[in-house]
This record gives structure tokens, C-alpha cells and sequence, in this order.
């Protein structure tokens, strides 16, 4: 019997959330993106239409879930036309997981927005998710169906190596994200540091001590996200009053709300290096900001899952 998932090859639909990246991953695949129809009614609610025959396939969907909710919706109506239309498998390819910082109940009286959005795309039918660098990794275990959990480090890794940056310190601009900052010293030969930080409130940041050696160095600070940039902007304040010399900053997903660009402008940064999971409007592009593209690494993903390979290959 013909395997029905390598019949035609992968079949790709996207929604309006992040349409250059779905474009640069269908390229890289060599498969177009299908024909769906998304519109919205007078009152603003979505209608989602495939109009490709998806029966027997093996689906993907591509869609970042950043706000507005509009995009959330999307990705689960899509996954619901599609099973609804017999698509063999499902799989939600979210480069951006929102709403991935509410993931534990620290406060009284709050939701865990993080669990409540896996509840709500595995309903809808997905088979399979696919994303980017989780705010936190224990996300994966709030869905009840397999999760491949991709790094953009490698594409920040051969960026910077081309730089051949010498005596560079890797800074985390929190404990939380000092496993990630250590993966970077390891695999661009430099040492690492950690800002130690306290959060009065929420996108409210205040740095209070360097931990490690930054005089006449060149740092990077390296995070998942950028937000309102004000832990960026407060420790690139904090390296070059210490004495770093040139300071650089990576971070996968630019969401760059609120007075961000503005303090980007003003930090001290001679480059700013995030990727394209989230899109990046040309008002906010700065000089100093350089937007990588995460295309090949999901294509290649996507490829690896269709035909059944490891994906953790990929980080070998």
C-alpha cells in the first residue's frame, strides 16, 4: 500500500500572521503555499476557507500566534477546516508561541495563558506542533501531542562566527536565560557572564549587578525575546559603564512593543541580530537592527517530520 504521507509531498497552508515567512519556508521546500481564503465578516469575525483538496495529506499550517488574538483564531480554524476536510496529519507550525510567559500560576487568581492555548490548538485537531524557541521549555509538556521544539541558535551561531569576534563574554540578561547564553559561549569559544536582575513590575526592568568579566571585552547579550527592550537596553547600559567594549545582542523573536525601538536606539548596541519569527515592520528596522531569517531551519524541519527523520539532527 502507497504511503498517503509521501504522496505529493508536504502540502503547506499559512495564515496572515507572518506571510514573508511562510513564503521563504515554501521556497525553501520547493512547494507552494496553498490557496485558503481568510476574511473577515462586517461585525470582525474570521472566516477561514482551504480551497485546495487536503484529503489524505500531510499538513502543515504556518502561523505565529502573536497578538492580536485574530492570529490565534486563525491557526484554529485553519487546523479545524482541515480536519474537517480529512487532511491525513496536522501539523501547526507556530514559529512564535504567544501567551508562553504565562506558564505557571505565580499569583493569585491568574490563568495559564500557555497551557490554555496547547489545550485549545490540540482540540481543534492538530497531530503535531512545531515552534521556536518556548519562552520556556517546560511548555512542551502542556501538550498532550508530540512537540518539536526548534533552536535559532544555529542560525545566530554562523552569523556571529563569520564576525570572528575575539575575546568575546556571552551575557544572560537574567538567570532564567543563562542555559541559553551558555550554549553560545560553548559553540563560539567565549566566556560568559549573567546580569543579575530583579522585575518590579511587569516590562519594568532594573539591573543591578554584572556577574563576570566585561572590561575591554566584546559582549553579547543573548535572549528569546525582545519585548519593550528594557532588560536589553538597561544591561547594554550596565556592560558599558563596566568598561565592555563593543556590544552586540541577539534575541529570536522581535516583538519590539512600546517605546523598544526607541531604547534601542539609545542603548549603546553596535548590532541588534533577531530573526524573522515575528515580522519586523520597516518602521522599526534601526540601523543597528539585522533581521535573520529562520526559512531554512523550519523548511528543513518541516522535510525532516514529512519523511519521518529526526528532527534533532538538525542540532547536532
Amino acid at each position: 500500500m502507497p504511503d498517503p504521507f509521501a504522496s505529493g509531498g508536504p502540502m503547506l497552508l499559512a495564515g496572515t500572521a507572518n506571510r514573508p515567512l511562510a513564503e521563504e519556508i515554501a521556497r525553501e521546500l520547493e512547494y507552494p503555499l496553498g490557496e485558503v481564503t481568510i476574511k473577515k465578516f462586517a461585525d470582525g469575525e474570521i472566516f477561514v476557507r482551504i480551497d485546495e483538496n487536503v484529503r489524505g495529506r500531510d499538513l502543515f499550517i504556518i502561523q505565529s500566534t502573536t497578538a492580536p488574538g485574530d492570529n490565534i483564531i486563525e491557526l484554529l480554524l485553519l487546523i479545524d477546516a482541515a480536519r474537517r476536510a480529512s487532511a491525513a496529519r496536522i501539523h501547526a507550525v507556530v514559529p512564535y508561541f504567544g501567551y508562553a510567559r504565562q506558564d505557571r500560576k505565580d499569583q493569585p487568581r491568574v490563568a495559564i495563558g500557555a497551557k490554555l492555548m496547547a489545550n485549545m490548538i490540540v482540540s481543534a485537531g492538530a497531530d503535531r506542533l512545531l515552534s521556536v524557541d518556548f519562552h520556556q521549555h517546560q511548555i512542551q509538556g502542556f501538550f498532550d501531542i508530540p512537540v518539536d521544539h526548534l533552536y535559532a541558535s544555529p542560525v545566530f551561531t554562523r552569523y556571529f562566527r563569520e564576525k570572528r569576534l575575539t575575546n568575546l563574554v556571552v551575557i544572560s540578561p537574567d538567570v532564567g536565560s543563562a542555559k541559553m547564553a551558555r550554549g553560545f559561549a560553548k559553540r563560539l569559544d567565549a566566556t560568559m557572564g549573567i546580569i543579575d536582575k530583579r522585575r518590579p513590575a511587569a516590562n519594568v526592568a532594573e539591573v543591578m549587578n554584572v556577574i563576570g568579566d566585561v572590561e575591554g571585552k566584546d559582549c553579547l547579550l543573548s535572549d528569546d525575546m525582545i519585548d519593550t527592550a528594557g532588560t536589553m537596553a538597561e544591561a547594554a547600559h550596565a556592560l558599558k559603564n563596566l568598561g565592555a567594549n563593543d556590544i552586540y545582542a541577539c534575541a529570536t523573536h522581535a516583538l519590539l512593543s512600546g517605546p523598544a525601538v526607541e531604547r534601542l536606539s539609545k542603548a549603546p548596541f553596535k548590532e541588534i541580530v533577531v530573526t524573522d519569527t515575528v515580522p519586523v515592520p520597516r518602521e522599526k528596522r534601526i540601523p543597528t537592527l539585522t533581521v535573520l531569517s529562520v526559512g531554512e531551519l523550519v523548511g528543513r524541519a518541516i522535510r525532516y517530520t514529512h519523511m519521518n527523520e529526526s528532527v534533532s539532527s538538525l542540532f547536532d
